[in-house]
C-alpha cells in the first residue's frame, strides 16, 4: 500500500473503493445538511469539513440542504445565519436546497406505501403508543390500527392533510416489523399533524414528514453518493435503507448512509436547545456571544476560518466517539494569529510612570515591527513622551533577584524605545502606587546601534504614551463553564456550572495606530493575548474582544471534583493539546540547558511527539530563526514523528526545507539535530 493510501482517512477509503467499483467520479456527489432550528456550532464545523473537504478532494459538488421539516422550531433566520456560516468557514456550495422543496414528492411515495400496505394511520395515545414499542430487550406488539384498511388508511391520511384533526390526534406509520431487534424500525413515525405555518411554505401544509423518512429520501431526489453522518445514526441506517427499496427504481444511483464521531469538546455544550436556553435566559447576549460555542460566537470573538479547519484537521475523523481538549481549538488560533496578527501595545491596567530626565514637550516618534513571523508586514510609528502607561503588574516596589520587570534601583527595556530604571514612587493616602518614576538613558534608544542600545537587560515592557493614548472597552472573555462535563451530572442542571467570571470588562488604552481600526481587525496586543474589533465598535467608542490569551490560562486549575464525580464519563482527548503545549514549554529553554539536562529534555519531547499530528508537527516549520529552542524542540519533534510514522522528509509538506534550514544555521545543537536526517 502506498503512503498516500495509507493517509487517507476512512471515508475518503470508502469513496476510494467505490471508485474502484460501479461509481465514476461524476457519480460523486455530498451535502451538509443542517436543520434551521439553530445557529451551528463547533460541532457542525467537523460536518461541514468532512462533506465540503470530500468535494474538494474529490472535485465534486456538494448541496447545502436545509432539513426542514419542523415548523416549530425553524426560521429563516436561522436558514441565513447557517449560509453565512459555512461561507465564512471557506466553502461553495453547489445547490441550496430544501427538504421542503421534496414535501409533494414525499407525499406521493406516501400514498403509495399506503396502498402497498406499508404504512398505516395508528390513532393511540403517544403513551400507548411507547407501552407497545416494547423495549430493547422486550419485543414490540401490534397497535389496535396496524391492521386498519388501506381505503380506511387513505381517508384518514387524507383528511390529516386537509386539516380536520388535532395535533396528536392521528399519526402516520410505516408498517415493517414491531419485534425487530432495532427499536427504530418497529413501526415508525412517518408524518404527523402540525397546525403551524412554515417558514416557506406557509399554510400550505398541516402534515410534516419526519427526518428519517424525509432525509435518505431527498438524499435519493438529489442524487447524494454518499450521506454522511454522526455516529448517533449508525442505528438509523437499517431504516434509511427501508425507506430507500420503498421508492429506489434500480435505474438511477442509491445513496448510501455512513457515519463518523462527532465532535465533543469539553467546557462546553453542543445542544442547540441548551445553547438556545443561554440565549433566551439571558445568560449570553445572543447566539453569537463570543462565549458561545457556535461559529458565529467564535467569529465575533476572533477565531479565524484557517484556524477552525486545522483543528478539524487535527482531530481527525474517527469512527470512536471521544471527547477533545478545547484547549486544542485555542492552540490552533493562537498558531494561526501568530503568524497573521499585527503586534501592538496596549495596557489593561495601567499606573503611571513618569521619566524624570525626559525633556518637557519633547515626544519621538519610534519604530515597531508589526509582526517578526512576517517579514512583509513592515513597520509603524509609535509616539513616545515623558509620561507612559505600563501595567501595574509590571511593577514592584520590593522584588527578589528572579523578578525580571521594573523595580527601584533596576533596569529594564521599554519595548522599541529606551532603558530605563526606576527610581521612586508615589503613593496615595491608601498607600496604592499612583506614579512610578524613573529615569533613562538617552544614548539606549532601540535599533540606534549604540553601545548603550545593545546593553543587556532582561527585562522588556511594552507601554503606551499617556497623551496619545486611544481609551478602549476591553471585553476578556473565557470559559462559559467552568466544569470540564457541563451536561453530565444526572443529579445536575448544566446552567450551575455557569463560570461567574466569563466576562470581565475593562478600560485599556492602546496606542494611536488603533484609531482607524475596522470591526473584525485581529492584533496581538503584545505580552496581553489576541484581540479582534467588535462589532459594537464605533469611531468613538472602540471595542475589543479578548480571542485567546497567549497562553492556556486552564493547564493548572482544572477542576478535580469533576473528575471525582464523573469517574464513568467520557474522558477528554488531552494528548494532543498537552503534547503540544509540554513541548513548547521544554522548547523555550532546551537551547540553554546543561548537556545532561538537555538530553533528557531530548528524550521527553520525542515521547510526546509521537502523539502529535502531521499538521501540528509542520506548525514548527515557521518558527522564527531566534527562537532557537523552539526550532530545537520542533527538530526532535519531527524526527520522532517521522520514525514513528515510518515516513521521510520527503514525506511531510515542508519538512526538508527546515531541516535545511537547520543544517545552515550557525547553532551548533540545530545542526547536530539536522544531521540524523
Amino acid at each position: 500500500m502506498t503512503e498516500e493510501h495509507k493517509s487517507l482517512n476512512f471515508l475518503e477509503q470508502i469513496v476510494e473503493e467505490d471508485l474502484k467499483g460501479s461509481y465514476s467520479k461524476e457519480d460523486l456527489r455530498f451535502r451538509f445538511p443542517p436543520e434551521p432550528n439553530g445557529y451551528l456550532h463547533i460541532g457542525h464545523c467537523k460536518a461541514i469539513c468532512i462533506s465540503f473537504g470530500l468535494g474538494e478532494k474529490y472535485g465534486a459538488p456538494v448541496n447545502l440542504r436545509f432539513d426542514d421539516t419542523n415548523p416549530a422550531k425553524e426560521e429563516q433566520e436561522y436558514v441565513d445565519a447557517i449560509k453565512e456560516d459555512v461561507s465564512w468557514l471557506g466553502y461553495q456550495w453547489d445547490k441550496v436546497c430544501f427538504s421542503s422543496d421534496y414535501f409533494q414528492q414525499l407525499y406521493d411515495w406516501t400514498i403509495q406505501l399506503i396502498k402497498d400496505g406499508k404504512a398505516y394511520v395508528d390513532s393511540q395515545s403517544s403513551e400507548a403508543m411507547a407501552e407497545q414499542k416494547g423495549t430493547p430487550t422486550q419485543p414490540g406488539v401490534p397497535g389496535p390500527y396496524r391492521d386498519r384498511t388501506v381505503e380506511e388508511n387513505l381517508d384518514l391520511f387524507a383528511r390529516m392533510k386537509a386539516g380536520e384533526f388535532k395535533e396528536g390526534e392521528h399519526i402516520l406509520r410505516a408498517k415493517i416489523d414491531m419485534a425487530h431487534v432495532n427499536m427504530l424500525m418497529r413501526d415508525p413515525i412517518i408524518y404527523r399533524v402540525l397546525h403551524k405555518d412554515h417558514h416557506r411554505t406557509g399554510s400550505d401544509w398541516c402534515i410534516y414528514p419526519m427526518y428519517d423518512w424525509t432525509h435518505g429520501e431527498s438524499d435519493y431526489i438529489e442524487q447524494i453518493s454518499h450521506s454522511l453522518c454522526s455516529l448517533e445514526f449508525k442505528p438509523h441506517r437499517e431504516l434509511y435503507d427501508w425507506f430507500l427499496d420503498q421508492v429506489y427504481t434500480g435505474e438511477d444511483l442509491r445513496p448510501k448512509q455512513r457515519e463518523f464521531a462527532r465532535l465533543n469538546l469539553n467546557y462546553t455544550i453542543m445542544s442547540k436547545r441548551k445553547l438556545l436556553k443561554l440565549v433566551e435566559e439571558g445568560v449570553v447576549s445572543g447566539w453569537d456571544d463570543p462565549r458561545m460555542p457556535t461559529i458565529s460566537g467564535l467569529r465575533r470573538r476572533g477565531y479565524t476560518p484557517t484556524s477552525i479547519r486545522n483543528f478539524i484537521d487535527a482531530v481527525g475523523v474517527a469512527k470512536r466517539e471521544n471527547v477533545i481538549d478545547v484547549a486544542l481549538l485555542e492552540f490552533h488560533i493562537r498558531q494561526d494569529l501568530n503568524r497573521t496578527a499585527p503586534r501592538v501595545m496596549a495596557v489593561l491596567d495601567p499606573v503611571k510612570l513618569v521619566i524624570t530626565n525626559y525633556p518637557e514637550g519633547k515626544e519621538e516618534w519610534l519604530d515597531a515591527e508589526n509582526n517578526p513571523e512576517d517579514e512583509s508586514a513592515g513597520e509603524r510609528k509609535v509616539p513616545f513622551s515623558k509620561e507612559l502607561y505600563i501595567e501595574r503588574e509590571d511593577f514592584k516596589e520590593n522584588a527578589g533577584s528572579k523578578y525580571f520587570r521594573l523595580t527601584t534601583g533596576k533596569e529594564v527595556r521599554l519595548k522599541n524605545a529606551y532603558i530605563i530604571k526606576g527610581e521612586e514612587v508615589i503613593k496615595d493616602a491608601d498607600g496604592n502606587i499612583t506614579e512610578i518614576h524613573c529615569t533613562y538613558d538617552p544614548e539606549s534608544r532601540s535599533g540606534s546601534g549604540t553601545e548603550a542600545s545593545k546593553r543587556n537587560v532582561k527585562g522588556t515592557l511594552h507601554w503606551v504614551s499617556i497623551q496619545h493614548a486611544i481609551k478602549a472597552e476591553v471585553r476578556l472573555f473565557d470559559r462559559l463553564f467552568s466544569d470540564e462535563n457541563p451536561d453530565g451530572h444526572e443529579d445536575k442542571d448544566f446552567m450551575e456550572f455557569i463560570n461567574p467570571n466569563s466576562l470581565t470588562t475593562i478600560t485599556g488604552y492602546l496606542e494611536p495606530s488603533l484609531k482607524d481600526v475596522e470591526v473584525g481587525d485581529l492584533f496581538q496586543f503584545q505580552r496581553k493575548g489576541y484581540f479582534n474589533v467588535d462589532k459594537d465598535s464605533t469611531t468613538s467608542h472602540l471595542v475589543f474582544n479578548r480571542t485567546v490569551g497567549l497562553r492556556d490560562s486552564w493547564a493548572k486549575i482544572k477542576p478535580k471534583q469533576a473528575s471525582q464525580k464523573n469517574q464513568n464519563a467520557p474522558k477528554p482527548q488531552q494528548q494532543q493539546a498537552s503534547a503540544l503545549s509540554t513541548i513548547n514549554k521544554l522548547g523555550k529553554k532546551l537551547a540553554n540547558l546543561p548537556e545532561e539536562k538537555r538530553l533528557t529534555t531530548v528524550a521527553d519531547i520525542q515521547k510526546l511527539a509521537v502523539q502529535l499530528t502531521e499538521e501540528e508537527v509542520k506548525g514548527f516549520f515557521n518558527t522564527a530563526a531566534k527562537k532557537v529552542g523552539t526550532r530545537l524542540a520542533g527538530m526532535e519533534s519531527l524526527y520522532a514523528f517521522a520514525k514513528a510514522q515510518n515516513k521521510t522528509i520527503k514525506d511531510i509538506e515542508g519538512a526538508e526545507a527546515f531541516v535545511e534550514k537547520a543544517r545552515e544555521d550557525k547553532n551548533e545543537l540545530l545542526q547536530e539535530a539536522a544531521a540524523r536526517f
